[in-house]
């Protein structure tokens, strides 16, 4: 089975093994470095299609095992980080009401992550995604439950993203600048954190919303300034 491998599946498999360890540290009451992890692993994600394209050469177990990986560390990962940092400090008299909407919101999560990642190379184009790619939809929950904004909005922005992953929409697909900077920008949240004002990780959300709102029109355009 080893035989099925190819360079790019290795940083697949380090993306699983990341995932797992932040599943670990957020269980273990260490949020901060299941956030670090959950980063590193979006890293692994996005280095494992670059490093196959400079290759030219996909392992036969590719699509499969990158799904995988992408369930276990930006869907499922990202959903256990959620649920930790909101169900412990919630008001006791609403505490019920909380859990339900909470477990509602993270199953559909859930389901429509794993549509979008068993469809994904189905409905694979050469410059867009159709949907909003996991990768931004974890981002984006992850980084507005780290500045731990009110449980409502957090709720209302993880259901719209939801439908916004098995949506028709179509987003650009960033070329090597644009990942460049969201790589850096990645890297400065994991070691600065909410250090100088939370500056990097407001700047990589600034940035995120820029792609999200924007994208759909990018590729209705056929405008590539990403």
């Amino acid at each position: 089975m080893a035989r099925l491998l190819s360079p790019a599946d290795m940083l697949t498999i380090i993306n699983v093994i990341l995932g797992f360890l932040a599943i670990i540290m957020i269980i273990s009451g260490q949020t901060r470095i299941a956030f670090s992890f959950i980063l590193l692993a979006l890293l692994a994600d996005g280095l494992d299609g670059i490093i196959a394209r400079k290759t030219k050469k996909e392992g036969e177990l590719g699509e499969y095992l990158e799904a995988i990986a992408d369930m276990t560390s930006l869907s499922i990962a990202s959903s256990v980080f959620v649920y930790k940092k909101y169900y412990e400090n919630i008001d006791s008299s609403i505490y019920f009401h909380f859990q339900i909407l909470l477990y509602i919101v993270l199953i559909l999560f859930l389901i429509t992550s794993a549509i979008r990642l068993s469809s994904f190379h189905k409905l694979k184009e050469k410059k867009c995604f159709v949907g909003l790619p996991l990768s931004a939809a974890t981002l984006f929950a992850l980084l507005l439950s780290f500045f731990k904004i009110p449980f409502i909005y957090i709720s209302i922005v993880m259901a719209i993203l939801s439908f916004m992953m098995i949506s028709n929409l179509r987003f650009p697909k960033p070329g090597l600048k644009m990942n460049s900077v969201a790589a850096a920008l990645i890297v400065l949240t994991i070691i600065m954190g909410d250090t100088c004002n939370g500056m990097f990780p407001i700047l990589l959300l600034l940035a995120l919303t820029a792609y999200t709102t924007v994208g759909p029109f990018l590729c209705k355009s056929k405008k590539q300034i990403f």
